[in-house]
């Protein structure tokens, strides 16, 4: 939740990251994918190319996942710096290390 400029981070994250949408919908698309891409299994199609288009949904998750990371890093970062909190900073140092496994 936006107040006066802070966020509020307690459960749930309570706020609003500009590219929310944007993400919402490339997720969206790569679920789309990945559901072709089973029925290409379904059907029995040819494995090089499941292995390609399964290759393109997880390029299509790791690209949301880098537009959250910048989101969290130039908004919540930016003030958990400003405010000190070593916890955060922690923590997305945390995400950082269990998103690029």
């Amino acid at each position: 939740m936006e107040n006066g400029g802070t966020h509020d981070h307690t459960e749930g994250h309570g706020h609003h990251h500009p590219n929310s949408k944007a993400v919402s919908n490339r997720l969206a698309r790569a679920i789309g994918h990945l559901e072709a891409v089973k029925r290409m299994v379904d059907r029995e199609e040819d494995c090089a190319e499941i292995l390609i288009q399964l290759a393109a949904v997880r390029s299509a998750i790791n690209n949301a996942g880098k537009v959250i990371l910048m989101d969290h890093l130039n908004h919540c970062i930016v003030e958990a710096v400003e405010d000190n909190d070593l916890d955060k900073i922690k923590e997305f140092g945390d995400a950082i290390q269990k998103f690029i496994k």
